[in-house]
């Protein structure tokens, strides 16, 4: 069993707990490893109203400390890597290698905060454009927003919190955080390390609880943004019942890959199994459509057929395990189904397509209908489709062709289709030579369409977090 002795309230091995009655499973054995407390209504209120008194302490915090408080996080989480990777590899059934891997985001995410604290942006305005504006100066500079809800999903529950916590302490915002109800143990640690501050009493509160339990996240007024992580379904309706607050959502898609003639076949194609099985495929960027010029097509679909079924799939403590579980046996039910259904269709199985209880065998398909559940909605499983073009411009317009627009990928080398396809795509980034899956924490991060409002990316959610407060000097004569 997994312990972290300095939260006994949230083992399984502390049954005196109060509300210790959520219980969290090792994704691929189905053991319970840890029981946490679940925040009633009541519980989520007082710490509402402890991030709104806390609201003014945190806004006086000068720079230099709150970057003070980031550093600490930094230290104290690589401190703890090892811990962090081993309750992450349970909590959330991911290989411990990418456990690790997300463990070194999560610290390089709280770095990137700690620089930033410094660096929040305001200008001087030349405001005498006429002669009615004569002697006036002006000047704006962004102030914070206020407390803040955060909702974040199982997929990466260390690095996607860190992404809604980091950068509400850097411009000091109070918070509350809700982590997802299979996944709370990353983020009570993060708490914990937080705890460790001199953050003002109120200004962070860690609340798991069901989904169903956590309505003040998003409908009390005291809150000043939502920033949620999760299902289109979900975001939608938290965004429709959120009131004035404002609203920052993250809601995945069915990213896609163009691989064009001109293609590198023996990189194209470490890459695409990568961006498709990497973490199951439970990434809101994982590759879903490749897309592959019929020049390459036959060759890179045997050569992917290859790779994928040379994948190691199992437990997730071995180092060896590429492919874990999904996060529950129910999630890979509804994965095998949608690929039963495809087939039912007219599609053809590659390779994989198999399921044993939350394990989902990598999966490769062709010949699927473009309306089909596993080209059409966002998967989040280890699946992907193939699909042969001629033209270059119709495979952008199959892109397109989607409900979402997260982020895509293009292999060429032709500068003038990489340029076209910046301009054509209807997605919030366009990764070139690479898949969609590709994504480093300080950039711009988010989609269009059914894919979300708004940026992470700590200075992008920086001003996310944040308001402009203009300032006006009239000089009197």
């Amino acid at each position: 069993m997994w312990q972290n002795k300095a939260w006994p309230y949230y083992l399984a091995n502390h049954p005196e707990a109060p509300n210790a009655d959520l219980e969290v499973t090792d994704k691929y054995t189905g053991d319970v490893v840890a029981r946490v407390a679940v925040a009633r209504p009541e519980g989520i209120d007082r710490a509402i109203a402890a991030a709104a008194a806390a609201a003014q302490p945190m806004a006086r915090m000068p720079a230099y400390e709150r970057q003070a408080v980031l550093q600490h996080c930094v230290t104290r989480l690589g401190a703890r890597a090892e811990e962090l990777a081993l309750a992450l590899c349970l909590e959330a059934g991911k290989p411990i290698r990418d456990a690790r891997g997300e463990v070194g985001r999560l610290v390089d995410t709280f770095r990137t905060a700690a620089e930033e604290s410094l660096r929040l942006p305001g200008e001087v305005l030349e405001l005498q454009i006429s002669a009615r504006a004569r002697g006036y100066r002006g000047a704006y500079k962004r102030v914070p927003i206020g407390p803040c809800s955060l909702i974040s999903p199982f997929n990466f529950p260390l690095n996607l919190a860190a992404h809604k916590v980091a950068p509400a302490l850097a411009v000091g915002c109070p918070f509350v955080l809700k982590p997802a109800s299979r996944t709370p143990l990353g983020a009570l640690i993060i708490g914990e390390v937080l705890a460790e501050t001199s953050l003002p009493p109120g200004a962070f509160s860690v609340l798991p609880c069901p989904r169903d339990g956590a309505d003040l996240f998003v409908t009390d007024e005291r809150l000043k943004l939502l920033s949620f992580t999760g299902s289109p379904a979900v975001g939608w309706a938290l965004k429709a019942r959120a009131g004035k607050k404002r609203v920052l959502l993250e809601l995945g898609g069915n990213a896609a890959c163009v691989v064009d003639a001109d293609t590198d076949l023996d990189d194209a194609v470490g890459r695409l199994v990568f961006g498709a099985f990497y973490q199951s495929g439970q990434s809101c960027i994982s590759v879903q459509r490749i897309y592959a010029h019929t020049a390459i097509y036959e060759r890179l679909r045997d050569e992917l057929v290859a790779a994928t079924r040379a994948l190691r799939t199992g437990r997730p403590s071995d180092p060896a395990t590429f492919v874990g579980p999904l996060i529950s046996e129910s999630e890979a039910v509804r994965v095998a189904s949608w690929i039963e259904r495809a087939v039912a269709r007219g599609a053809r199985v590659l390779c994989g397509g198999g399921r044993s209880g939350a394990m989902v065998e990598p999966t490769l398909l062709e010949g699927v209908p473009r309306d089909a559940e596993v080209s059409a909605l966002e998967v989040f499983g280890p699946v992907a489709c193939l699909e042969p073009f001629d033209d270059f411009d119709a495979a952008l317009r199959a892109v397109n062709d989607s409900a979402y627009g997260l982020q895509a990928g293009v292999f060429t080398r032709d500068l003038h289709k990489a340029m076209r396809a910046w301009d054509v795509l209807e997605v919030g980034g366009v990764v070139i030579g690479d898949v969609p899956s590709f994504r480093v924490d300080h950039m711009p991060y988010g989609g269009v369409k059914a894919s979300g409002l708004g940026r992470e990316g700590i200075r992008f959610s920086m001003e996310e977090m944040t308001e402009l407060r203009m300032l006006v000097i009239r000089d009197r004569p």
